[in-house]
């Protein structure tokens, strides 16, 4: 695929990803698993893609996002976290906040509903992108930036409130499997004689066989070649977001599927994506730290982990139906009044956020809790848990 040319900047960029995963593969032996490749290219600090400073959200970065496109989203989600609030008198917290449009959207509308968090946290490893939030808080809810905070790792014990997540569960590292005639294989990256990148395939680790050989045993076998990816590193994340919440609920909202829709057999080649300036393309290994890489998520692996990290399941749905269900309509009905001429921009975007061939249908909504009655609103128009 071609890409627009690079300036000195991100040419420079590239060069230091590429020595930092050149550094490990020779530190590892001639190669490293496509997660901890994944890893590198996403987070290593001030090199990786989420961590070193690139613009990635807007019509001007890579991709765009539901809080970009329209504030609607975000002031759905705040009727939720009035309704977790009201319950815990708790905080909100959130991972991974982007630009801080999600996290200002949140704050007016709950300043309107006289449910406001006595503290606003924001998870962040990025030291940019946190001060990116912190401008956008600024400029948009300058009276109430006193209630933010801003985190570089999970609460301890004892935290209460709604814990949200984004467009999260999508940047965690993944493995990358191959069904072989006789078992699996992994992904791994090394180079070339000429220092590029390149795939090669291994026999699965143990840990990761196990995983598949559960995954085929409840869909059936998986044809030889099939490729696809799983996320190991998830249940281990999901007890530690369950070991600090003492009362409330976690809310994560990404695209993906259903295991069965996940690891259908039409869908052979995986998930796997990169973007990269508005393009969506599947060369991986193409401008490590320059580009985004993301896979679906497995929406029956995150129920699964949620309950065995102690948590309740509180419902699963698309993100059309979790946004009427906290009350879209009236929201449409209550700024179309005021729109003038906006409201075509208006319905536009809230067209984006629930039409099934755009985001309404894509993106799914699943929910855990903790000593707060289960029953969220946002699951109320239809709950579609039973899929998992």
């Amino acid at each position: 695929m071609a890409f627009p040319p690079l300036n000195s900047e991100q040419k420079a960029l590239l060069e230091r990803a590429r020595a930092v995963i050149a550094e490990a593969i020779d530190g590892a032996g001639g190669a490293i698993p496509f997660d901890r490749y994944m890893e590198l290219a996403l987070y290593t600090p001030g090199v990786g893609y989420y961590v070193n400073g690139s613009q990635k959200f807007g019509r001007q970065g890579d991709f765009v996002t539901a809080p970009e496109l329209s504030p609607l989203f975000g002031q759905c989600l705040a009727a939720q976290c009035a309704e977790v609030l009201e319950a815990t008198d708790g905080r909100i917290l959130e991972f991974g906040a982007g630009s801080g449009a999600l996290a200002a959207d949140i704050l007016a509308r709950l300043q309107a509903l006289e449910r406001l968090p006595e503290r606003y946290q924001i998870l962040e490893l990025s030291a940019e992108l946190a001060q990116r939030q912190r401008q956008t808080l600024e400029a948009r809810v300058p009276a109430l930036l006193d209630r933010v905070e801003w985190l570089q790792r999970l609460p301890e014990p004892g935290w209460r409130g709604l814990m949200l997540g984004n467009e999260v569960l999508d940047a965690m590292p993944v493995s990358r499997f191959r069904r072989e005639a006789e078992g699996w294989s992994e992904s791994w990256i090394t180079q070339d004689a000429e220092g590029g990148l390149r795939e090669i395939w291994r026999p699965a680790a143990p840990a990761l066989a196990g995983a598949l050989q559960a995954r085929a045993a409840r869909l059936g076998d998986f044809a030889p070649g099939y490729v696809s990816e799983i996320n190991l590193r998830l249940p281990g994340w999901m007890r530690a977001l369950a070991g600090g919440l003492e009362q409330g609920a976690v809310l994560l909202i990404d695209y993906g599927y259903p295991e069965r829709a996940y690891y259908h057999p039409a869908r052979e080649m995986g998930t796997l994506l990169c973007h990269y300036r508005q393009r969506a393309h599947g060369d991986f290994l193409a401008l490590p730290g320059l580009q985004d890489i993301t896979a679906h998520v497995d929406f029956s692996a995150v129920a699964e982990a949620g309950v065995e990290a102690g948590l309740e399941l509180a419902g699963y749905t698309s993100q059309a139906q979790f946004l009427l269900g906290c009350g879209l309509d009236g929201l449409l009905a209550e700024q179309q009044a005021r729109a003038g001429d906006d409201l075509l921009s208006l319905m536009s975007s809230a067209k984006q956020l629930i039409l099934p061939e755009a985001m309404g249908e894509r993106f799914q909504v699943i929910a855990f809790t903790r000593g707060v009655p289960p029953a969220l609103r946002g699951f109320s128009t239809r709950d579609l848990r039973g899929l998992l």
